[in-house]
């Protein structure tokens, strides 16, 4: 029988698997059962990918808890799209000796671009003043300018210190942007080897050293139970009162109840996020009601040359798999022993 892979996003609407699969050599019968991208049951979710040796998904939105996957008896490989996987219960697949896999790289420079993008904005208040032009003022006499709304809150870059909550791959794609502004750099990762911050010449702190010196904030840390909450109204409180804070990693980093209160209350200046908890932010949400709190709806990684590697990576991991090499966006290395065990040759 082929080996077959079922896709229950729908991303194979948008690029040719199968042509993929036969320029490759392999056999692939590829099967496209779409599941709801937000809001799928268990239920769904099992019966889509039915009795497929791989599924491909998107593990931010699709829930592959443990009862899930202990249902898929058959499945050996499970490729998300992008860098996050949200709902995909790692230990329990490795457990089960299934392989998962992710796509790392795919929108690095994208999202570190995004990021400084956002603390320029936070920094020389770039959506304000577009604002204020869109509604008929101009100069530097406008209304704005001499009630002291808005200029009194620019600041350069160079000299000023930004700290990085995580350095995985984004976080160092960050250190030569952020240094072409003559930024001071500090960064937390608890899980990054010393050498790394000597190597990319960036100032290893702890958590609140970081939050009491830092002028800008920058979040590039995954979504774990560590990690959830990691920024509440105590730590919004140790940050400068003039500093801002950026997030283009997971909207549940940071209290959103506890950041309304930062921005209301001054402990921290503005905020700027590309993800939200829920997603999309609720329309009434009061932080929308915030000229200090600018929002991207989860945009940091995309561009077009990032979207088609995103689009491509499921199938080339197929055809790795197929040919028995291991994914080589695979998620827990542990994994490859407990599938030899579950799936001997």
């Amino acid at each position: 029988m082929p080996f077959k892979a079922v896709d229950i996003l729908g991303i194979s609407l948008l690029i040719d698997y199968g042509e993929m699969f036969k320029q490759a050599g392999v056999e692939v019968e590829l099967v496209v059962n779409p599941c709801p991208i937000r809001g799928a049951t268990e239920d769904e979710i099992i019966a889509a990918v039915g009795d497929a040796d791989a599924v491909i998904t998107q593990t931010t939105f699709q829930a592959f808890p443990r009862r899930v996957l202990a249902s898929l008896s058959n499945v050996k490989l499970i490729t998300s799209i992008g860098v996050g996987y949200d709902y995909l219960d790692v230990d329990a697949a490795t457990e089960l000796g299934i392989l998962t896999a992710n796509v790392p790289d795919a929108s690095t420079r994208e999202v570190a671009d995004h990021a400084m993008g956002l603390i320029l904005a936070c920094t020389r208040r770039i959506v304000q003043l577009n604002e204020v032009v869109k509604r008929g003022d101009w100069t530097a006499m406008g209304d704005p300018y001499i009630s002291g709304e808005i200029w009194p809150k620019l600041s350069n870059l160079e000299g000023q210190t930004l700290g990085l909550i995580g350095l995985g791959r984004i976080g160092r794609a960050m250190v030569p942007r952020a240094k072409g502004f003559g930024l001071r750099i500090i960064a937390n990762d608890p899980y990054i080897d010393p050498g790394i911050f000597r190597e990319f010449g960036v100032e290893q702190v702890e958590l609140d050293q970081l939050l009491t010196q830092s002028d800008m904030i920058s979040l590039h840390v995954p979504l774990t139970s560590e990690t959830t909450r990691l920024l509440g109204l105590e730590q919004l409180k140790k940050m400068k009162p003039t500093a801002c804070l950026v997030n283009t990693a997971r909207g549940a980093i940071v209290d959103h109840e506890a950041l309304y209160t930062a921005l209301t209350e001054g402990y921290i200046a503005i905020a700027a996020f590309d993800v939200t908890e829920p997603e999309p932010i609720p329309a009434d949400s009061p932080l929308l009601k915030l000229e200090n709190f600018i929002c991207t709806a989860h945009s940091a990684g995309l561009s077009p040359p990032a979207f088609a590697e995103l689009q491509r990576r499921p199938g080339a991991e197929i055809i790795r798999f197929v040919k028995g090499e291991w994914p080589v966006g695979l998620i827990d290395d542990r994994a490859k022993e407990t599938y030899r065990k579950k799936w001997p040759k």
